[in-house]
């Protein structure tokens, strides 16, 4: 079994060290075995659990999702096929919300733009931070 040092498996996985330092904090990896020096030994088993996290963080899961999905893929026995499904559906219902939302405040901006002459003038008469003072007092009232 070949044991890799913390800097070199950031190298490989495109993780930074602090990162790696957090994940182990977190329990989100296995608690890597030590030299006598001290330094951090990482497994080849450990460095699939890295590249399974960043394969989760790329699809829009939260440390908190990846820690459910890291328990239910070490024990694929106890859970089924349909609870990870289920995981993958609400993270996508989430993120079409967020794609709503954003596409919201896109449209509320360009408009907001779109009134504004963008010229040399004094920002005295500026359109978009009258809009912006009269949402935070809409909000207010």
């Amino acid at each position: 079994m070949s044991l890799h040092r913390i800097g070199q498996v950031a190298k490989h996985t495109g993780v930074s060290i602090e990162t790696l330092r957090y994940y182990e904090k977190q329990g989100l990896v296995d608690t890597p075995s030590r030299t006598n020096a001290g330094y951090r030994l990482y497994s080849e088993k450990t460095i699939r659990q890295i590249e399974f996290i960043i394969s989760a963080k790329n699809l829009g899961f939260s440390l908190k999702d990846i820690q459910e999905l890291l328990n239910v893929r070490v024990d694929k026995e106890s859970h089924t096929c349909e609870e990870v499904k289920t995981r993958a559906e609400q993270k996508l219902e989430e993120i079409d919300n967020r794609i709503q939302d954003l596409t919201r405040i896109q449209l509320a901006l360009k408009q907001v733009i779109s009134t504004c002459s963008g010229g040399p003038e004094s920002a005295e008469k500026c359109s978009i931070l009258s809009a912006l003072e009269s949402d935070s007092s809409d909000s207010h009232s």
